[in-house]
């Protein structure tokens, strides 16, 4: 008698569909790369009492935050790729560790020399943390629904990391300390650490070399980028130590990509970038990263210099913005994308952010928070979930396993490129504009006045071109996407029949 027993094959969902831990996983990764996120801007509302408790210089404390963008950005291709190599796993818990020992360090800092060293140390790890968060959620998460719910949550996250950072930073600079800025992460850290080492398990290692030619060239041209735009944010884009190092920063990238088509073992490979859907995802994450500092730095800068908020009303006046990116999020990853794909939401949220910021120019010397700032908060909040709902899931998608973690790396690199852009190229503009407008409507020095007058021109003048590099994205996400939704992973093929003979 002969009976048969079928194995029956797993699609491509049923993996994820039937772990358990998926959605704790979920959460252990959102609040790792929450915690990276909030580091990029909550020590800029503390950087005055930092200053006064170890007495450093104005010209030393740029350096507190460029440390941790230098080394963040310069490193990330790097820790993109070594994610693959050794495991998403170890990289996640190592960047864990790493990172909880420098704010603990920082934290306790009593020289500026101590404080510069922790927030890079910092930086570092934060770059081997950030691909391999969103790597991870990529490797978790297969069935094309639940994916969609998981990346509009991470995509909330970090969209809003920076201007959470904000009020946390002024919450507890007023409530506690600085040093608290530093230790919140110890908290962060210990969660995800746990659920980290409980949760996630060990993948198979992609195997292969490191391209330490490639490595070179473009840890080198990302820190000199980063570096030179930096001083243009300081000084002026006509000093040596600015225009000389986005000079090297480009030819040094500009060799890199020469010699990705060449080497074996590339650190970045061509087809990772070359591809429209993915390529548009990570030039979109770019101007995002620029736009998004005419809201972060400059209307901060309003609401505090100009309307008189405190730290901790400034910061809390952003949270109607960091609600509707996470409902924008939300809708754009699990209602939106699936049915439409990438093009639409990112063209739509760019242009949803541009009308946005058209609004702001709108404040006056006194303006109310309900009737010209609360409206444009809540549009630019939700152009920014749809944007990053697409731009994310597609800037993974289609990837093998074993470039995620280096897919990754391009979507933080482009995040810190755009930020490091955008500090400089619109601090640029806000201080020609109110020169500008001090020379045509002054004479002599001016008055209160007539400097808070030129102050709201350099304002609206920055959230103008904020609109204009919105309005382009979406022109370029429009040329460059593909229509439809993105390809489904193809299902394993299926086992084949095991059969037993009985007599």
């Amino acid at each position: 008698m002969a009976t048969q027993n079928a194995a029956p094959a797993a699609g491509p969902s049923s993996g994820a569909a039937g772990d358990p831990k998926r959605w704790l996983i979920l959460a252990v990764i959102c609040s790792a790369y929450l915690m990276v996120g909030l580091d990029l801007t909550v020590m800029n509302l503390a950087l005055p009492t930092a200053q006064e408790t170890l007495d450093f210089s104005n010209a030393d404390r740029q350096w507190i935050v460029t440390a941790y963008a230098l080394s963040f950005g310069g490193l990330l291709l790097f820790f993109g790729r070594l994610s693959d190599l050794i495991g998403r796993k170890e990289s996640f818990l190592i960047g864990l560790t790493g990172f909880a020992i420098a704010s603990a360090v920082g934290g306790a800092s009593n020289s500026f020399g101590m404080l510069v060293t922790a927030r890079a140390s910092q930086g570092v790890f934060a770059a081997m943390l950030a691909p391999a968060c969103l790597a991870l959620l990529a490797t978790t998460f297969t069935d094309p629904k639940e994916k969609g719910k998981a990346f509009g949550i991470f995509s909330g996250v970090v969209a809003s990391g920076a201007g959470l950072g904000l009020i946390i930073g002024g919450a507890l600079t007023s409530a506690f300390d600085w040093r608290w800025c530093l230790y919140v992460n110890l908290i962060f850290a210990a969660v995800s650490l746990v659920g980290g080492t409980l949760l996630l398990k060990r993948e198979p290692k992609t195997g292969g070399r490191m391209d330490i030619p490639g490595v070179l060239l473009a840890s080198g041209g990302m820190f000199c980028l980063v570096y030179g735009l930096s001083n243009a944010a300081e000084e002026s884009w006509s000093t040596p130590s600015t225009w000389g190092y986005l000079v090297a920063g480009g030819v040094l990238l500009v060799l890199f990509a020469l010699w990705q088509t060449r080497t074996a073992s590339p650190l970045l490979p061509p087809r990772i970038v070359l591809d429209r859907n993915r390529g548009g995802a990570y030039l979109t994450v770019l101007l995002v990263g620029t736009g998004m500092f005419g809201i972060l730095l400059f209307l901060i800068y309003y609401m505090q210099l100009t309307l008189d908020y405190s730290a901790i009303t400034s910061g809390v006046a952003l949270l109607p913005m960091i609600v509707a990116t996470t409902l924008g999020a939300g809708l754009g990853a699990t209602k939106l994308m699936p049915k439409y794909g990438p093009k639409p939401l990112i063209s739509g949220g760019l242009l949803v952010s541009a009308a946005g910021m058209a609004w702001l120019t709108g404040i006056s010397v006194d303006s109310g928070y309900a009737s010209d700032l609360l409206g444009p908060l809540v549009v630019v909040g939700l152009g920014m979930g749809l944007i990053y709902a697409a731009a994310l899931t597609t800037g993974t998608s289609g990837v093998e396993t074993r470039d995620s973690g280096i897919a990754s790396a391009c979507i933080s690199a482009g995040q810190q490129l755009g930020g490091a852009l955008g500090t400089a190229l619109l601090n640029t503009i806000a201080a020609t504009a109110v020169t500008n407008w001090l020379t045509d409507n002054t004479k002599g020095r001016p008055t209160p006045e007539q400097l808070q007058l030129a102050s709201i021109d350099g304002y609206t003048t920055v959230f103008w071109w904020c609109a204009a590099i919105f309005a382009g994205g979406a022109v370029i996400a429009g040329l460059l996407l593909r229509r439809g939704p993105l390809p489904v992973p193809e299902a394993p093929a299926q086992a084949p029949a095991v059969q037993t003979e009985t007599a």
